[in-house]
């Protein structure tokens, strides 16, 4: 795959983080890999979002890269976890959930890319 420019991998990026939040969520709808399509799904899901990210890995750092990238999986599926399943969503979750995202803006605004 060719090299991104710095925009164009930022987008992968999130694209990988995505595919991230989907096949965390898949796990639980392929209930141990017993189910073949949430299974399949989520096997898919996996690959893609790992070949994404080595891919963003060709123009961002990898310690950037890779923690906006386990950030926006762990955001999202939180967030899921609470929407689709129920899970908790008391205050002191949300807030560590919110320093997370911060994490993850200051690592793309802040902090120096090389």
């Amino acid at each position: 795959m060719p090299q991104l420019s710095a925009g164009a991998a930022w987008l992968v990026l999130i694209v990988a983080g995505l595919c991230e939040i989907g096949w965390a969520i898949g796990l639980k709808y392929a209930e141990g890999f017993t189910r073949p399509l949430a299974s399949g799904v989520t096997l898919v899901l996996m690959v893609l979002s790992v070949v994404l990210l080595g891919w963003t890995l060709k123009t961002l750092p990898v310690g950037t890269a890779y923690a906006v990238w386990t950030g926006i999986g762990a955001v999202g599926t939180a967030a899921l976890g609470i929407y689709l399943f129920g899970e908790s969503s008391d205050a002191l979750r949300l807030a560590c959930i919110a320093l997370i995202v911060a994490g993850i803006l200051g690592l793309k605004f802040l902090a120096p890319s090389t």
